[in-house]
């Protein structure tokens, strides 16, 4: 029954019509959802990218701190004296 009323709808120009307008303007609008959703992502990934730089950047410039700094107390006290600490 149900395949008749609807075999009946879709003989009809005007049904065929509107049913294949229904059926690009739903395309159109999962379309623009899955846009969405995948912009969505890239801002995720690209917050994450920004928050990994940032460690880097610290972590880089503490290994640089750590390059400098004085092997043993005698470097310490040159240094110190030198004023070049």
């Amino acid at each position: 029954m149900i395949t008749s009323i609807l075999g009946g709808i879709t003989i009809t120009p005007m049904a065929r019509t509107a049913l294949r307008y229904a059926a690009i303007a739903l395309a159109i609008v999962l379309f623009l959802l899955s846009i969405r959703r995948s912009g969505e992502r890239v801002g995720r990934l690209e917050e994450r990218l920004e928050a990994r730089e940032k460690t880097n950047e610290i972590q880089r410039r503490m290994l640089e701190a750590a390059a400098r700094r004085p092997r043993d107390r005698g470097e310490l006290v040159d240094r110190l004296r030198d004023g070049g600490f």
